[in-house]
């Protein structure tokens, strides 16, 4: 291929995959205010806001086809190598776990409007709402590690999610105990039960994006290892 050509292709390629990190942020921006607007609504009784939740997983959805559709081009026109394919088919993941935290949001809203007539325990709601603090803090920063591909930020980040899952234990505690002190209490805490579980879901998909950002630019999967392990060896 004649230099010309060849700096051509190289800087659309470039372009190419910026546009698609770019969409992966713009995705990452949605469904983080999904997130941001899921336990609110649960906690003001706020349908507005809950059905709000709920009207941005179409947006969602095509996002995910549009980005997944951008990366298949890439891979069959451009045939990247090295660190440009290990971006590409990372994207793919990434955007899998956007397109599940919305999922999570979006059932977080579902449960806001079962709640709407429910007696609520306030301990309980506070408690929640300290959680979804975290992990709305967790997402976000799990996504700036992703836009700047930053290993240390990434490996600092993920390391936060024992502390979600922690708020979350005590939360099921402090419901086993609310059930068994009222019987009829359970319907209600079910939901709540349900609403704690999507946030711990979200805080493991923003732990993913972090695993991902790790492969992107040190090459190496550290699914299966301990971020205190990850830190030791590649920072």
């Amino acid at each position: 291929m004649p230099p010309i050509i060849r700096e051509h292709t190289s800087h659309q390629f470039e372009h190419e995959l910026a546009e698609v990190r770019n969409l992966v942020l713009h995705m990452g921006g949605v469904v983080e205010e999904q997130v941001k607007n899921a336990v609110p609504a649960l906690i003001k009784i706020d349908g507005d806001l809950a059905e709000k939740v709920l009207s941005r997983d179409s947006e969602v959805n095509r996002l995910e086809l549009e980005i997944d559709e951008a990366c298949t081009k890439i891979l069959a026109l451009r045939q990247p190598t090295a660190s440009d394919l290990r971006m590409v088919t990372t994207i793919s993941k990434t955007i899998a776990d956007l397109e599940r935290i919305g999922d999570e949001a979006e059932k977080i809203g579902k449960n806001a409007a079962n709640l709407v007539m429910a007696e609520r325990n306030k301990g309980i709601f506070k408690s929640l709402k300290y959680m979804s603090e975290h992990v709305i803090s967790l997402l976000r920063q799990a996504l700036d590690a992703f836009a700047r591909m930053d290993v240390e930020a990434a490996v600092k980040v993920a390391g936060l999610d024992n502390e979600i899952d922690d708020e979350y234990d005590g939360i099921m505690r402090q419901l086993i105990t609310y059930m068994m002190e009222d019987p009829r209490s359970i319907k209600a805490s079910m939901d709540v039960i349900w609403t704690a579980r999507s946030l711990e879901r979200i805080g493991d998909h923003a732990t993913n994006i972090c695993e991902y950002v790790v492969y992107i630019v040190k090459g190496k999967d550290v699914r299966h290892k301990s971020w205190k392990q990850v830190e030791k060896d590649y920072l």
